[in-house]
């Protein structure tokens, strides 16, 4: 694979965390969390370890699925991904990019995802009972896995790429996702060690709630296109040459 090659697989790779990015799961939780240590009067370190704790879940959770998805698939696949399944990953993307712009958030005030509601029970009460370092990371993996739903085609995606690449860029690639995808995580993560209120968070995630939907449903409609551009439509007419 040349320079030129590597550097296109890796900037897919960074849009698709960048569409990763614009989720907010994670943050939700992460915010429910920490609102409840402030509801205990939970002193400013301890709350600095569950925040810490969380977003290094939530980032282990995220490298650890990558990975897997990346080795499942190669050691089914072999070597070569077929058309046919770049066209059906590009599809995935399209489809899963519209539902984000129907049915993200939910049609009522606040920041409420589009998720069974007796597993928002299950987040929240496991929230509320968060009460130390271990337990915090525990939930980061945890909201890790919840938004499969929509991440699944981020990740698998990206796993489908990296398989055309070295090894020592397949870790690069990894570490571009983990890290990108995170920021916004991260980010809240500071804000809320550093003091600022949860109400203010939420008050702006609230007021560019549409802003994020349509940013996320968009990106994964780019993302799919550029897939298929990129892994069929050229690759056809490079084939035919």
């Amino acid at each position: 694979m040349t320079l030129d090659q590597s550097t296109v697989s890796l900037s897919i790779v960074l849009l698709a965390a960048l569409v990763h990015a614009s989720f907010q799961l994670s943050i939700s939780v992460l915010t429910l969390m920490s609102g409840h240590a402030l509801g205990r009067k939970t002193a400013r370190l301890r709350l600095l370890h569950l925040v810490g704790g969380f977003v290094l879940g939530a980032i282990i959770m995220t490298i650890l699925l990558l990975s897997f998805a990346a080795y499942a698939l190669g050691a089914w696949l072999g070597s070569g991904v077929p058309t046919v399944l770049w066209a059906i990953g590009a599809g995935a993307a399209v489809g899963v990019g519209l539902s984000v712009w129907l049915f993200y958030y939910r049609r009522e005030l606040g920041t409420i995802l589009w998720i069974p509601r007796g597993f928002a029970r299950h987040l929240d009460t496991r929230a509320k009972r968060t009460k130390s370092a271990t337990e915090a990371f525990s939930l980061g993996l945890t909201s890790g896995v919840s938004e499969l739903l929509f991440t699944f085609v981020t990740i698998s995606l990206s796993a489908l790429i990296l398989l055309s690449l070295p090894v020592h860029l397949q870790l690069v690639g990894i570490l571009i996702y983990a890290g990108v995808s995170l920021v916004p995580l991260m980010i809240v993560g500071l804000l809320i060690g550093s003091g600022k209120k949860i109400s203010h968070i939420q008050r702006w995630r609230e007021q560019n709630k549409r802003f994020l939907q349509f940013a996320a449903g968009g990106g994964l409609m780019i993302l799919g296109t550029y897939v298929y551009t990129e892994y069929i439509l050229v690759a056809n007419i490079l084939g035919s040459l």
